[in-house]
């Protein structure tokens, strides 16, 4: 509309402005780029591609892929073992990168143990261990002292609304009740 309404120099000279603009915005993203390299953080050239870790179909891989449920099974075994043992999961903090620099896999190949051969996400997963612990605690005598407050913290949750729904998602109790029942 500029174009018929206003004279030519007008429309050249709002064109070379756009244009200077366009520019000027461009550059401050690259330069942005450059000047915070951590944006770029998460991507690294040596991850492997998903389908890389999940099994190909293949009718005449029988061999393939008892030899890939043996192997999927031994590092199940082997990560509930450490879970176990070691429990991790008490830290509140613990990301499934942590977990995974210390059992020493590629953070991504545990992302796809636990989600697809364990169905379950990771949360859940380390929620599990802590609602084990706390199961323990509640039904121990010798620490029928300690609040469900103290015992939260104690199994690495960071508040008791989180505490109380994975607790009651799977007991189908609230602590206190489980305690009582015990």
């Amino acid at each position: 509309m500029l174009k018929y309404i206003v004279n030519r120099d007008t429309w050249l000279w709002a064109n070379v402005i756009v244009i200077i603009m366009a520019l000027s915005v461009i550059c401050w993203f690259v330069m942005k780029a450059l000047n915070h390299p951590e944006l770029f953080r998460g991507i690294n050239s040596r991850l492997h591609l998903t389908k890389e870790f999940l099994p190909q179909e293949n009718v005449d891989s029988i061999e393939t892929k008892s030899n890939h449920n043996e192997a999927v099974v031994s590092q199940i075994s082997a990560l509930k073992q450490y879970m176990e043992e070691k429990e991790p999961y008490l830290d509140p903090s613990l990301t499934i990168q942590e977990l995974a620099n210390q059992i020493e896999i590629p953070a991504r190949d545990l992302s796809v143990l636990i989600n697809h051969e364990m169905d379950q996400h990771f949360f859940d997963f380390v929620n599990e261990y802590r609602i084990q612990k706390a199961m323990r605690i509640l039904k121990d005598e010798s620490k029928s002292q300690l609040t469900v407050l103290e015992i939260l913290y104690e199994v690495g949750f960071n508040s008791k609304s989180s505490f109380n729904t994975s607790f009651k998602k799977y007991t189908n109790l609230t602590p206190t009740a489980f305690r009582n029942a015990s």
